[in-house]
C-alpha cells in the first residue's frame, strides 16, 4: 500500500469531514471510495483508451529498438533453443501458447 499527501483548502477539508462523518466513514475511506468512483469514470472513455494503446505502441517501439541495439552490440539474436527431445512412448507436449504482440496471452 502507497501512502500518499495531498493539500486541501480548509473549507474543502471541513466540508470532506462533515460528509465522511454523515456516511459513516473516515475521511480516507471517503477519499478512496472518490479516488475509486473517478478510476472506474475513465476505464471506459474512448479517448483515454486509444491514448493508451498508443503509449502502449510506443513501449514496444522503444522495447524492439533497444533489442535490435542489444542484439547489435552482442552478436546478434540469441540461438533458437533445441527442440526437446522425446524418449520412446512419452507423449509429444501441446505447442506453448501464441502471445500478442504486447505479450499477453493469445485470444482464442
Amino acid at each position: 500500500m502507497k501512502t500518499l499527501a495531498i493539500r486541501l483548502e480548509e473549507d474543502q477539508h471541513g466540508q470532506l469531514t462533515v460528509l465522511a462523518q454523515l456516511e459513516s466513514l473516515t475521511v480516507t475511506d471517503a477519499i478512496r471510495q472518490a479516488i475509486d468512483e473517478w478510476i472506474e469514470s475513465r476505464r471506459t472513455n474512448p479517448k483515454l483508451i486509444e491514448q493508451a494503446e498508443a503509449v502502449l505502441d510506443e513501449i514496444e517501439r522503444d522495447a524492439a529498438s533497444r533489442r535490435g541495439a542489444i542484439a547489435a552490440l552482442f552478436g546478434g539474436e540469441k540461438a533458437a533453443p533445441e527442440p526437446e527431445r522425446r524418449t520412446e512412448g512419452e507423449a509429444e507436449s501441446p505447442p506453448q501458447s501464441a502471445r500478442t504482440r504486447r505479450g499477453g496471452p493469445a485470444k482464442s
